[in-house]
């Protein structure tokens, strides 16, 4: 990880670089640089610890002048974030920048010093340097066939673009469970690893597959597939708008995009509502006949959109009578597993190119699976092309790291398509309408809970000297803690812990004193009553209560409490209505503890490695 530019053009490319990097900095990263070649072999690299506008001063300070070049973003994962560390690397005449893990570099590392290579870093990267250049070195060729034969030798993931500084009106990229788009130009051509990095130069893509190999040049593009063989790719015209230029007057990314979840729930609505009715018209038929065997779901995410499969267990069974199992992907894709009967598998992804949740979808097609399904934000990624079907949260761009707006949005979607599969099971037309009522409803609701900023941001005071906070919820509203307590770990870096309610009394009463802040989901539903005896237990015991709670559940302020009375709320949505407050709840506790909202320490925010 964590971010790749690269181009072969006419002109400078510096800028076209360094504003690539720019649209790449909500990944999360902690050093960039870059190398530029002009037309008479004078090579310049620049690395800088720290963000781009350090890299941008050292470029306006030393002036670089080149037409070929590549650049990165660097999420340390191998050496400490240091300038030696930092990409491109080198090896004699050639370059590279790398995203993912290579497995095997430490033996890879040993043979390279036993043939004489010098490394100056501690990074994996530097071994694919060393080893293009042995092998070109050894047996001559392009350099892209001398890439086809260092490919075999690594072991991991790796979304790579190499050049030779003797050869520099070429570019080569290989991709191998780290992506790569390439930008297709005028006279010019660019590879990048998010196609948002190349929006200001081209909206003409192609998506590389898992195993490609590609060699650009000014007016080529040649791919070959993982065999070697001459591959032609789909060219792309993409609508992708990059909406997050600016911060629109919000002092972060991340609260600019809690209070766009309004809009970008109607945006997800959109087209997928007639008639009192849930409409999917862009799932074809043969997405329907398929739907209409699955007598299982397995869901599979990571993170935050772990927590939306586990809402949507809740909605599956309850909704459509569909059994329904959830599973983080890094643990599904290393056991054994046993395929229930016609089971459908549905993968979330904000990114599409979460590394352990497209390799769970890889390995979901060898295991007798009825079909896959992928819940996106991205529509050229790899997740989305490489399921069978789709649904696009059209949450719009998100560049904070923690995750808002894509959790609202694929609960809203999860919901439509339990909604729709409940349908073909034969669901009462009132459910549905009552359904579609409360998701048109939502948006607006949010709105109101969006008001209450203020009143939110005061108590986030009371979580300022502490360390250990701990978040409870009853059925439904259990995952929603879990997306609670995630937020505010990652935004202010306090240990935060969620509890099913009735689990109290089973460990975690034996943490409760003054100094231990309890959040409590309490929406009006029929588990209240059983959530206000857990609540008692937390009272009786000294700590400090705050619950978010339906301004009707007959809860008042007291010693100890303090209560947070929310507007009504069909209970069917309720999951995605109480997450904004516990949002806007994490993001002030940030802001007092001065911490970095869009991008906390040590995190990205595409993860493309196990």
């Amino acid at each position: 990880m964590c971010g790749i530019v690269g181009a072969v053009a006419q002109r400078e490319v510096s800028e076209i670089l360094l504003e690539g990097l720019r649209r790449l900095e909500y990944r999360g990263y902690d050093s960039a640089g870059l190398v530029v070649v002009d037309k008479v072999g004078t090579v310049s690299r620049l690395r800088r610890v720290g963000k781009v506008k350090e890299l941008e001063e050292a470029v306006k300070n030393n002036k670089l002048h080149g037409g070929t070049g590549i650049a990165h973003t660097r999420w340390a994962t191998h050496g400490a974030p240091t300038t030696a560390n930092a990409h491109p690397h080198f090896s004699s005449h050639i370059t590279i920048v790398h995203n993912g893990i290579i497995e095997n570099y430490q033996p890879l590392r040993k043979l390279l010093i036993a043939r004489d290579y010098h490394f100056s870093s501690d990074t994996d990267t530097e071994v694919i340097a060393h080893l293009v250049h042995w092998e070109h070195k050894q047996s001559g060729g392009k350099l892209i066939e001398v890439m086809q034969r260092v490919i075999p030798q690594l072991y991991g993931a790796y979304g790579t673009v190499i050049m030779d500084t003797r050869d520099p009106d070429v570019l080569v990229g290989a991709r191998s469970g780290s992506p790569l788009v390439i930008g297709v130009g005028v006279g010019e051509n660019f590879i990048a690893s998010d196609q948002l990095a190349l929006l200001p130069v081209t909206r003409r893509f192609i998506f590389l597959d898992e195993g490609d190999v590609v060699e650009i040049t000014r007016r080529t593009v040649k791919i070959c597939d993982k065999q070697g063989n001459i591959a032609k790719r789909p060219e792309i015209e993409s609508k992708v708008q990059y909406d997050a230029g600016d911060k629109g007057g919000y002092r972060h990314y991340m609260q600019k995009e809690i209070y766009e979840q309004p809009q970008a729930l109607k945006n997800t609505l959109e087209g997928r509502i007639n008639h009192n009715k849930i409409n999917l018209s862009e799932l074809n038929a043969y997405s329907h006949t398929l739907l209409m065997k699955i007598q299982h779901v397995q869901v599979i995410a990571c993170g935050t959109a772990y927590h939306a499969g586990m809402v949507a267990r809740y909605w599956f069974e309850a909704l459509a009578a569909i059994p329904c199992d959830v599973e983080i992907a890094s643990e599904f894709r290393y056991r054994k597993s046993v395929v229930r009967q016609r089971s459908l598998i549905i993968t979330l992804s904000q990114s599409g190119e979460t590394a352990d949740t497209l390799a769970a979808l890889r390995l979901s097609k060898d295991l007798g699976y009825l079909g896959s399904l992928a819940v996106c934000n991205v529509t050229g990624s790899s997740l989305v092309r490489e399921s069978d079907m789709a649904l696009m949260t059209k949450a719009g761009t998100e560049i904070g790291v923690a995750s808002t707006k894509t959790f609202t949005t694929q609960l809203a979607v999860l919901l439509m398509l339990i909604v729709y599969l409940g349908r073909l099971k034969g669901m009462k037309k009132s459910i549905e309408h009552n359904i579609v009522y409360a998701l048109q409803a939502l948006p607006a609701r949010i709105e109101r809970i969006l008001l209450m900023d203020k009143n939110i941001a005061a108590l986030a005071e009371g979580f300022s000297d502490k360390q250990h906070a701990l978040f409870l919820g009853r059925g439904n509203q259990y995952p929603v803690a879990m997306e609670g307590a995630l937020k505010l770990k990652e935004l202010s870096y306090i240990h935060a812990e969620a509890y099913a309610a009735g689990e109290l009394k089973h460990g975690p009463l034996a943490l409760i004193d003054f100094n231990m802040p309890v959040v409590v989901i309490a929406p009006n539903d029929g588990l209240l009553e059983k959530l206000k005896s857990n609540i008692e237990e937390v009272r009786t015991r000294g700590g400090q209560l705050y619950v978010f709670t339906d301004e009707d559940a007959g809860f008042s302020s007291s010693k100890g409490m303090v209560i947070v009375p929310l507007p009504y709320i069909e209970e069917i949505v309720a999951p995605i209505f109480y997450t904004v407050p516990l949002q806007l709840l994490s993001y002030y506790v940030a802001l007092i503890k001065g911490t970095d909202v869009d991008q906390p320490r040590n995190l990205a925010k595409s993860v493309t490695v196990e």
